[in-house]
């Protein structure tokens, strides 16, 4: 595994919180780092106010967008809901159809099968809606670059209403309209949405249309902070407001759904809870079977069926997890065998699951921290699945190479690539070489950020409360990471969890100061740490309730042992 360094965030010097709030020193800080030193801009953090939600006509085609599904409404036509097969396409699928549903009698939900349609429009998809005599697709977190079936679904009387957060191509498909902030002409103010944020927008522009109370368009917030957290985009600016409020409308959520994933954790689910416990499962669908059965999680209502969904979305999370283990076993076995230097990690073979790759390739990251990509065969061609490293654009990379691609789509630090395996070393030797090129020495190596380094005896529960109320944490908003050195271990470190994989420690210092830590995926240190005079620490503090009472626990992100 590479070495990581340790490094601090970037610290404003015009704060006057400390005063104006009458918040600790640290917390006065912690707030500088993400850009807040005034008392109008904590207040708009600490709460954030669906009032400031963006008018969602600012959004370029809007106007057009309401009103082909106005006339849809009129004439009462069926709508096909096509969605993308991950967290953020299957939440922004559900969200549309119970929205929509109460307004429509005939609203067909569609995700394309992972293996037989691959990721986007798919012929299939418009050939589906054409046999069921449906006009109007509404596509969610796809079809941003689906020119050419947008046109055959044009040719067959079709028209599409394209909802999607992708980077734009040169060319945009022929549609009613296209809903997406980072296209070229489009001025809404906020460019970060999801997918399903998108399509919430399009529900916000709808209900003003229609005269529907607000209150009523909230309930669907919930699935909008899953998808938010899910997708990786920024915590900030409106998607903080809308993951701030479908957090809590997630917690007090009536979707009978949604309530078995609130099952999961003991408390109040927070946005790890989404990110390790939630979205896995939503995706496992996808990757093992057909994101439709996670759609019916989301969408049922009868707590019977409700039931049977559920059992069944834990057996493919359960074998999601069995293969993406023993997949990513063997392509580290491949790049351990390789004798070849690279600034690249590729691997490829005829067998892996399509469904994991992704899964597969972050791992990779972990344990290598290069550009990555996993190949499985699919028929003529190799599906991959890329991921990058911090501040590192591999969806350049791939437009640079696209001499080689079939056809690619995503990020800037994840995108799904196809290469005909006749070009396939070509497009490897290609994407190594410009990666060679492109990538900077500090992008080479893994860097943990820090917010602040302490003394333990800074840490409290009046501290903790209140960087509780900094959350949702995310992208764009991590949760405060903290550095202590020369910490001393009190008492013996124990060795928990599935094959003895992580730490148990109790950490202090020579004043009295001591909190219980829990360091995952550290088993591996027991000894070095057993004869270590002290370590140096970077963590997170969270509280941990127990028979009624709550004590601060240290969670170890990586250790150094002195």
């Amino acid at each position: 595994m590479s070495k990581v360094i340790w490094k601090k965030r970037d610290l404003s010097k015009n704060n006057s919180l400390e005063k104006e709030l009458g918040v600790p020193k640290l917390i006065s800080e912690l707030l500088s780092q993400r850009g807040i030193n005034d008392f109008e801009s904590a207040k708009a953090f600490f709460r954030p106010s669906l009032n400031n939600l963006h008018d969602p006509f600012l959004m370029n085609q809007m106007k057009e967008a309401v009103i082909r599904i106005n006339k849809a409404k009129l004439n009462n036509e069926p709508i096909m809901i096509y969605g993308d097969y991950d967290v953020d396409g299957t939440t922004a699928v559900s969200l549309m159809y119970l929205f929509l549903s109460n307004f429509f009698e005939n609203i067909i939900p569609y995700m394309p099968d992972r293996y037989k349609e691959g990721y986007g429009i798919s012929i299939k998809g418009i050939n589906f809606a054409k046999e069921k005599g449906i006009n109007l697709i509404i596509a969610l977190d796809c079809g941003i670059k689906a020119v050419e079936n947008v046109r055959y679904a044009n040719e067959n009387k079709i028209d599409f209403i394209i909802c999607d957060h992708h980077k734009p191509g040169i060319e945009l498909p022929n549609a009613v309209a296209i809903l997406n902030p980072k296209k070229s002409n489009c001025n809404y103010p906020f460019k970060d949405l999801c997918g399903c944020g998108i399509g919430f927008k399009l529900v916000q522009a709808l209900s003003m249309q229609w005269d529907i109370n607000f209150d009523i368009v909230t309930d669907y917030l919930d699935l909008v902070a899953i998808a938010t957290v899910s997708d990786l985009v920024p915590i900030v600016g409106e998607n903080r407001i809308l993951c701030y409020h479908g957090m809590k409308k997630l917690n007090e959520t009536n979707k009978p759904g949604l309530k078995k994933f609130l099952s999961l954790s003991k408390s109040s689910i927070n946005t790890s809870d989404i990110s390790f416990k939630i979205a896995p499962r939503i995706n496992s669908a996808g990757r093992i079977d057909h994101s439709l059965e996670a759609f019916k999680l989301l969408t049922y209502n009868e707590i019977i069926d409700v039931e049977k969904q559920f059992i069944k979305i834990e057996k493919f999370n359960e074998n999601r997890r069995l293969i993406d283990e023993e997949t990513t076993k063997e392509a580290i076995k491949i790049v351990e065998n390789s004798k070849i230097k690279s600034n690249t990690t590729v691997v490829s073979s005829e067998n892996w699951h399509k469904g994991v790759i992704g899964i597969v390739a972050s791992r990779l990251i972990e344990n290598y921290y290069k550009p990555t990509i996993v190949f499985t065969s699919s028929g003529d061609n190799y599906v991959g699945s890329v991921r990058s490293v911090r501040d590192f654009d591999v969806y350049k990379t791939l437009e640079m190479s696209k001499k080689y691609i079939v056809n690619f789509g995503g990020h800037k630090y994840a995108a799904g690539v196809t290469v005909s395996k006749s070009k396939f070393n070509e497009f490897k030797n290609e994407f190594e070489k410009i990666v060679s090129v492109q990538l900077k020495s500090d992008q080479k190596q893994r860097v943990f950020f820090y917010d602040l380094e302490l003394d333990l005896k800074d840490i409290t529960l009046k501290v903790l409360r209140i960087i509780n109320q900094m959350s949702p944490f995310g992208s764009g908003n991590s949760k405060p990471m903290f550095k202590t050195c020369r910490c001393l271990i009190k008492g013996n470190p124990e060795r928990v969890g599935r094959e003895d994989k992580h730490l148990k420690l109790e950490i202090g210092d020579n004043n009295n100061n001591s909190f219980r830590a829990i360091a995952f995926g550290k088993g591996y240190m027991y000894d070095d740490i057993k004869k270590s005079d002290s370590l140096d620490i970077l963590y997170s503090i969270e509280e941990n309730s127990w028979n009624g009472e709550s004590q601060i626990q240290l969670k170890i992100k990586d250790i150094v042992v002195n």
